[in-house]
């Protein structure tokens, strides 16, 4: 399994291989994945339009159970996904969560009119089950696949596409509800998945080893870079080491600091916007797509100056996602203060703050997100699932603590305390981060080594 210290990292002459075409699918994963996450956000509002025909007298606090049932069902199986992703392979489960939420998808607006609001919660928690499935197996597939030297370029573009699926279905949604009804969201959606998974049975593999379309040149380059040449073994997890290790310990505490701040903004953004600013910001879909536009095209700057800064070796690979993050949180917190005394009725003020808040976020995607891969590629999946499972907890309290600070929405001083409290928390999460994170290869990656052997890395770590 490990790579002979005099082995060579040759680079493929072609510039585009079978890891490039895994890339471009789970890429397309991603935007789909969110697509059907957050399409019943803007099919909502036309379902309970009251000036439709056959609208549906769901309440706020209906629509809101609707809106959250998702996350009941996500965050089961984000342990349990990274263990079967490592027993039976990332790609199998991958298949099963796209096909499932297709298939859901396709078959919502029956499940509307025949069983109302309670069937549409029982997809809903379906998808989010399925959906459970995603990161660890994203993670378990970037950490067999994608090269140390060409991790953050293309690992970013994988989890970018997260945020171009959100806001394409942002912006596509109200058009697409007013030329065929809202219905149509969801057969577009459904459809889309099942094209996809047809495409990826064929075209996608759980590894290079696995492969029958990878050149050898390029699969010896893959397994060399990541120090997995040669017969692969199936580890035992070491549950009790992982979860007494401070490095790790510190990874799932920065992933819920940031999920605390995205999801309060995803959240409590258009009340905000609409009570504080006068401005519904849910009526206009380009204009709530704008800040995941931004963190979308942010999210390439950051991927590749962090791999040109390796390949350089400007950087150390623990100080470069060290430096993305930080601006991945750091900024936002700076920016969510700014945003608290955005002037009243200055919309556009508040919505490039609001853009440039989520838009540095995508600091994230090449800081913390990839540390899961750094430090034990043969367990990433279940490290993901680990910090993930904890994450969207937090994610699931945090609009409740917003709720319980708002006595009355249009109080621009209750907003400023949840910005507070958000921009406290973007920085707390990163703080402990700079101080526990690392991104080096630990020990019990696999015991049977030492952890000099079988790791290539760019360069060494130095100091910085």
């Amino acid at each position: 399994m490990g790579v002979p210290q005099d082995q060579e990292l040759k680079k493929p002459k072609s510039c585009l291989g079978i890891r490039h075409l895994q890339t471009g699918m789970l890429f397309l994963a991603m935007v789909l994945i969110y697509g059907i996450r957050v399409n019943i956000s803007m099919a909502i509002v036309a379902m309970t339009d009251s000036a439709t025909e056959n609208a549906f007298d769901w309440s706020m606090q209906t629509q809101s159970i609707i809106l959250s049932s998702f996350f009941w069902g996500y965050v089961i199986l984000q342990i349990p996904g990274g263990e079967l992703a490592a027993r039976f392979g990332a790609k199998l489960l991958l298949i099963i969560s796209l096909s499932v939420n297709s298939v859901i998808s396709l078959l919502m607006p029956v499940c509307a009119y025949y069983g109302g609001w309670k069937a549409v919660c029982a997809c809903r928690v379906l998808q989010g089950l399925s959906q459970g499935f995603v990161y660890p197996s994203l993670h378990n597939l970037i950490g067999k696949w994608i090269p140390l030297h060409e991790k953050s370029r293309l690992g970013t573009i994988i989890y970018a596409g997260g945020q171009l699926g959100t806001a394409l279905q942002l912006m596509a949604s109200g058009f697409i509800a007013n030329a065929w009804g809202w219905p149509a969201i969801f057969y577009v959606n459904g459809a889309l998945g099942a094209i996809w998974t047809a495409f990826y049975v064929f075209l996608g593999s759980a590894s290079p080893q696995s492969s029958s379309m990878i050149s050898a040149e390029e699969r010896l380059y893959i397994q060399t870079s990541l120090g997995q040449v040669g017969e692969q073994k199936k580890l035992k997890t070491p549950w009790r080491t992982i979860l007494t290790t401070p490095a790790f310990l510190s990874l799932v505490f920065v992933h819920s600091c940031q999920a605390w701040g995205f999801w309060t903004l995803m959240t409590e953004m258009p009340s905000y916007l609409k009570q504080v600013l006068g401005v519904d910001i849910k009526a206009n879909g380009v204009m709530s797509a704008m800040p995941y536009l931004a963190m979308y095209l942010l999210s390439f700057p950051f991927g590749f100056l962090s791999d040109y800064f390796l390949k350089k070796n400007y950087l150390s690979i623990t100080s470069t996602r060290k430096l993305n993050n930080s601006i991945g949180m750091f900024g936002p917190a700076i920016a969510l203060v700014g945003l608290s005394y955005s002037p009243a009725g200055d919309v556009m003020m508040a919505v490039i703050i609001l853009t440039v808040v989520v838009g540095l976020n995508a600091g994230h995607l090449s800081g913390f997100m990839l540390v899961h891969i750094d430090m034990a590629p043969n367990f990433a999946g279940t490290l993901m699932g680990i910090t993930n499972c904890v994450a969207n907890i937090v994610s699931i309290m945090a609009p409740l603590a917003a709720g319980a600070i708002l006595k009355d929405e249009s109080d621009a001083h209750e907003w400023r305390e949840v910005f507070y409290i958000s921009s406290a928390i973007y920085v707390a999460g990163n703080v402990l981060f700079l101080i526990f994170g690392t991104s080096e290869t630990q020990k019990w990656n696999d015991p049977d080594k030492d952890i000099t052997e079988g790791n290539f890395e760019v360069k060494p770590e130095k100091a910085v």
